[in-house]
């Protein structure tokens, strides 16, 4: 027998995230999205109160039902399966940090890292966590990268923002700048550009021609201005020229984002997390996806925090969430 066309969706899990935060708001508007339901089949991990709570806010989203198994089975026509992870619904208190709510939160991430993992979904997108408040709940992790590398056995990843005119591949993470600067090593920047090369080929673009950013002003101004260019970063650009990766650089950092934006390059790969956070969001804020490549499971999420200060105002904008969820649709059907 032939498999439909709607069997043949990704299986999704979307995790809510800190209830307090935007997470529920935007979840509920982002389901409202026909297009985006019918793109795949959905899960929310997380809270069904707090789902529900949020359709008010979101005219047009999807009723829920709860789900007592992780069985993401379901056509766009149908309730939204809510599974709770055995936590049962946070206090709702928008806006505020509570201990519980991050507890919850951190346990439907690994819920869904395991579901993935296990192969009973294709792909995981996440609502944002506040990281002050999951280190109170008791997890030692600085936010949802380093709890699903940790839970994969990842021995290394990298965080990346994507849109659909800017992408970028950072070589380092949530570390303090002097040592995301002590990381700038030739050997990081070479995984980083064989890895960034790889999913512009996932993702089927036609050229794939990678900018690798310089680390100091000027791109170090020959040495005047810092020695990482050409001690580290140059000689990681040669090594994967020689093997045939469109790659080229270092480039001034002030100038480079904005060469990508204009089209000559598909993905610039920067050497610390602000570098690349700050152009992204000053010119997509609303359409940036967060991937973490270098895992054996596909995981997107929004490219912002929990926003506890609009929280339950109905305000959030869904469009990061919305392109997240497409993307890990895309990526899922590469695999």
């Amino acid at each position: 027998m032939f498999e439909s066309a709607l069997d043949c969706r990704p299986r999704i899990a979307i995790t809510m995230g800190d209830v307090n935060g935007v997470g529920p708001e935007i979840l509920a508007k982002a389901l409202a999205h026909a297009e985006v339901r019918e793109k795949c089949s959905l899960l929310v991990v997380g809270s069904h109160h707090a789902y529900e709570n949020a359709r008010v806010l979101a005219p047009g989203a999807p009723r829920a039902i709860r789900a007592t198994v992780p069985a993401p089975e379901t056509s766009p026509d149908e309730p939204i399966p809510v599974f709770d992870a055995g936590t049962g619904d946070p206090p709702l208190h928008p806006g505020t940090l509570d201990v519980e709510a991050s507890r919850c939160a951190v346990e439907w991430i690994r819920t869904a890292t395991r579901l993935a993992m296990d192969g009973a979904v294709d792909a995981i997108v996440t609502c944002p966590i506040n990281k002050e408040g999951i280190q109170l709940a008791g997890c030692a992790s600085m936010g949802h990268t380093e709890i699903i590398a940790e839970m994969t056995h990842a021995p290394d990843y990298w965080m990346c923002l994507f849109t659909d005119r800017m992408r970028i591949v950072h070589i380092s993470a949530h570390w303090p700048l002097s040592e995301a600067i002590a990381m700038v090593r030739q050997h990081r920047i070479e995984a980083s550009i064989r890895i960034a090369h790889a999913t512009l080929g996932r993702m089927g673009l036609a050229r794939r021609r990678i900018a690798v950013a310089g680390l100091n002003p000027h791109a170090g101004e020959a040495g005047l201005l810092g020695p990482e260019e050409e001690r580290e970063i140059a000689p990681a650009v040669k090594a994967c020229r020689a093997e045939g990766i469109d790659c080229s650089g270092p480039y001034p950092p002030d100038t480079v984002f904005r060469r990508m934006y204009d089209g000559e390059f598909e993905l610039v790969v920067a050497m610390y997390h602000d570098q690349g956070h700050i152009p992204l969001k000053l010119i997509a804020m609303d359409e940036g996806v967060n991937v973490t490549l270098g895992i054996p499971i596909v995981r997107t999420s929004v490219d912002h925090g929990t926003a506890y200060d609009i929280a339950g105002k109905g305000i959030a904008r869904e469009h990061s969430l919305c392109s997240a969820i497409r993307l890990a649709v895309a990526l899922a059907e590469t695999r």
